[in-house]
């Protein structure tokens, strides 16, 4: 089990960060304890993931890794995405599910996805 995927953002980023991650992606931004708050970022957590925006200097944007999120409602995420700038890059090449890839404002790549079946999202959650 992993307890959270760090995602590197530049220097002073943080109000971009809360914008698209708060508010495109609406996770609840959550407090970083005081001596990792001094280093900068931010973290949000939501949907069972925890995701940590750190600052990396210098700053490079990771174009093919990327975490792969489990997403609830994946057409209202594209839908929200889309109207704030960021399209979705829809897939179909994982059998079983539905999902999409897209770039958060810095370009890190993020995946977005959900099994295409109850029967799929039990098979999953059993394999874990």
């Amino acid at each position: 089990m992993i307890h959270h995927v760090q995602i590197a953002c530049p220097a002073g980023s943080e109000a971009v960060c809360r914008a698209f991650y708060g508010g495109v992606l609406g996770l609840p931004k959550i407090p970083k304890p005081p001596v990792l708050a001094a280093r900068g970022g931010c973290w949000f957590r939501g949907h069972g993931i925890e995701l940590h925006l750190g600052v990396q200097e210098p700053f490079a944007p990771a174009r093919k890794a990327h975490p792969g999120l489990l997403w609830p409602d994946l057409d209202g995420l594209a839908a929200r995405l889309a109207a704030a700038g960021y399209e979705p890059v829809w897939s179909d090449e994982l059998p079983g599910y539905r999902r999409f890839h897209a770039f958060d404002p810095h370009g890190n790549r993020l995946e977005f996805l959900a099994p295409v079946s109850f029967r799929n999202a039990v098979s999953f959650r059993n394999a874990v």
